[in-house]
């Protein structure tokens, strides 16, 4: 099974939003997200709940859970091998409609124009 290639969203500004909100964590959340990022690099497509869930449009969700909290990093598939991180948040009951569809733009943006819309830098 070949692995799956991840890239990171990037706005026109050169801001990655999952960078960005990622930062805002503490390390350990931190560190259950990335890990999160490599089983979706190891597994790509086979990858299934409690791991990750289809939301909407395309769009699925990376789940952790720490202390009590949802954190979710929105991405869809650009590409047979290829996975978009498109941005991180927090949930209470469902991921909200407009995260859905910021990811939704993000992927539209990224499939116009890869190059401009790929943050170069790892997690």
């Amino acid at each position: 099974m070949p692995k799956t290639a991840i890239r990171i969203y990037k706005e026109k500004d050169g801001s990655a939003p999952l960078r960005d909100w990622l930062d805002g964590l503490s390390a350990k959340v931190q560190d259950k997200c990335i890990a999160r990022v490599e089983l979706l690099a190891e597994y790509g497509h086979q990858l299934r709940r409690p791991v990750c869930d289809y939301l909407d449009n395309g769009i699925y969700e990376l789940r952790v859970r720490y202390n009590n909290v949802n954190y979710r990093i929105l991405y869809c598939f650009a590409g047979k091998d290829i996975v978009l991180l498109s941005h991180g948040c927090t949930k209470e009951q469902k991921v909200p409609r407009m995260e859905i569809e910021r990811a939704v733009r993000n992927r539209a943006n990224y499939i116009k124009n890869p190059v401009a819309h790929t943050y170069e830098e790892e997690l």
